[in-house]
This record gives C-alpha cells, structure tokens and sequence, in this order.
C-alpha cells in the first residue's frame, strides 16, 4: 500500500495532534455496484465473504494503531512533562506521524469496502423489485390458470360442475364404493316441457329458470353428494351411502317437490315439472357409462309415471 500525504503537524511544540481512532467510529454502510449485477448470483456470497474478511483486517489494523498511538502519546506526555529536549522526542515525533499515515490509509481503505457495500446494496434493491415483480406475475398467471381450470369443469350458466367434472367424481365415488363395500344412487333429472318455456318466454327466462333449479338442487345436496348439469335442460345427482331404495326414493321425491315448487323469475311465475332416472351401483351397474345410460333409459320411463322417478331396475324392457 502507498504512503499518503502526511498531514500538517500540530502547533502544539513538535507533537502532532492526532487522537485515537476507534475501529467502531468509522462508519460502514450497508451493500454492492452496478458492476456486481452482472456477476452470477452465486458469486455474490464469495465476494461479501472477502470484504468482510477485508474490512475485519482493517478493524484489525485500526486496533494496533489505537495501541500504538496510545503508547506513543504516553511517551510524548512524559517527555514533555520531563522537559526532555525535542532531539529526544524526534523518534516519539516519527512514529507517531508513521500511525496517522496508517489511520489515514485504514480510513481509505474502510471507504473503499463501503462503496463496494454500497454497491451490493444498490443491486440487492433491484434484484427484491425484479423478484416482486415476477412473483406478482406469477401470482396473475396462477390465478389466470385456476380461473381456466374452473372454467373448463364448470357450467357456465349455472356454476354447477360440467359433465366432465361431475363424471370424474362419480369414477373416484366408485372406486372407493369397490373398496368399502358401499352401495352409490346415480340419478338423470330431466325437465318436462322446458321448450315451452323457452318459446313462450325466451331463452333469457329459460336461462333464469336454469338457475333457480340449480340453486335448488344445491340445497339439497348432503356431504359428499355432487350434483352436476349434463347440458341443456338436464342435471345429474351422485348419492353417496344409498344403502336402501327407500333412502334414494326419498331424496327423488325431495328433488321433485323442489323443483316443482313455483319458479320465480323476472318474467314470469313459472311451474316446472322433473323427470328422474335412477340406477344403482352395483345392481344396476358397475362403471361410470353403465350408471349414466341406465339412469337416462330410466328417465325416459319416468315420464310415463305419475310419481315423476323410476328405478332402471322397474324399466320394462320394449
């Protein structure tokens, strides 16, 4: 390291004034240059290890300076207080202009390990504002995914799950009735005469109409129940637990009476009449497509009884 410009000595008779420099009273900031962005992120733990490595031996060299430049005025004092001649105190007079110099370029050289510091920091502000950003985008893409996803298992119309969702219920509903012995009601609920409503009060009020039956049948939904729309006017109801057909006949006729209930809409008063298949699991079926086509032969026999629900095992073959 290069000797510095000695600084001008002290009035005071062959003493230059210089007072003890605490490694704590130079201050440090806190982080790194632009230059430093450009470097990998993984460079960046190595090079704060050096400078703090760097700065300890600074502090290090601070530290013997207060020593000696302790010991150095204590030799001063005494040699002034004995009245020595100034030829004596020349060597006291020597080192302690040799101890500034070297505070000075400790003073330097902590300055240095700062602005790399200050560097540090400057490119760890702009790495936080880039991660914030990205993690905001990734959030809006998430969310964007999510809403995608409700989209494509979702009616549209009613928020109801689709076919494609609501079949996908009734195959995990199945694998678990395999395992634990349970029995499963599938029911096919279609809506008599709902082209009449259409026509008489257009598609508007047929999609209002649409709606209320839906809310309807999520009120009756038990835990662990799904209800879905198939498309059109037609709705699909998974029973869990359906141990008797008493249980399933009763749930149908809630089902009905809800439904068939009036139908407030802005339109009109409207009064809508269901059709419900059922199959069974496992009596009238042992898959997905089997419980879904026997349900649908069943609602179409519905319709010809007067209490609006059939079982597939009632069907009579034609």
């Amino acid at each position: 390291m290069t000797s510095r410009q000695k600084k001008p000595a002290s009035p005071k008779p062959g003493v230059a004034a210089i007072e003890a420099v605490e490694p704590e009273s130079v201050p440090l900031s806190p982080v790194l240059p632009a230059a430093v962005s450009a470097r990998p992120a993984d460079s960046m733990p190595a090079m704060l290890a050096a400078v703090a490595g760097q700065s300890a031996q600074v502090q290090g060299k601070v530290e013997e300076c207060v020593v000696e430049l302790a010991a150095v005025n204590d030799e001063l004092n005494h040699q002034t207080a004995s009245e020595s001649p100034l030829r004596d105190m020349q060597g006291a007079i020597v080192r302690n202009r040799e101890i500034e110099t070297k505070v000075q370029e400790c003073a330097d050289d902590l300055a240095t390990i700062n602005g790399v510091l200050d560097v540090e920091i400057r490119e760890r502000a702009v790495l936080d504002r880039e991660l914030t950003v990205a993690a905001a985008a990734l959030e809006q893409s998430q969310a964007v995914a999510a809403a995608a996803t409700y989209r494509s298992l979702h009616d549209a119309l009613t928020g109801l799950p689709n076919a494609i969702l609501f079949n996908d219920r009734l195959s995990m509903a199945l694998s678990q009735a395999k395992r634990h012995g349970w029995k499963l009601a599938v029911m096919f609920i279609d809506l008599d005469k709902f082209k009449d409503i259409n026509d008489r009060l257009g598609h508007d009020a047929g999609d209002e109409v649409l709606r209320v039956i839906a809310k309807h049948l999520q009120e009756l939904v038990r835990s662990g129940d799904s209800i879905g729309r198939r498309s059109g006017d037609e709705f699909l109801f998974l029973m869990l637990e359906a141990n008797n057909e008493a249980d399933v006949a009763a749930l149908a006729r809630k089902i009905i009476a809800s439904i068939g209930d009036d139908c407030r809409i802005s339109a009109a008063d409207v009064r809508v009449r269901p059709s419900i298949g059922i199959a069974l699991y496992p009596a009238h079926g042992t898959t997905a497509g089997e419980l879904l086509a026997n349900a649908d032969r069943a609602m179409y026999a519905a319709k010809r009884q007067p209490d609006g629900f059939t079982f597939f095992g009632d069907v009579v073959p034609s």
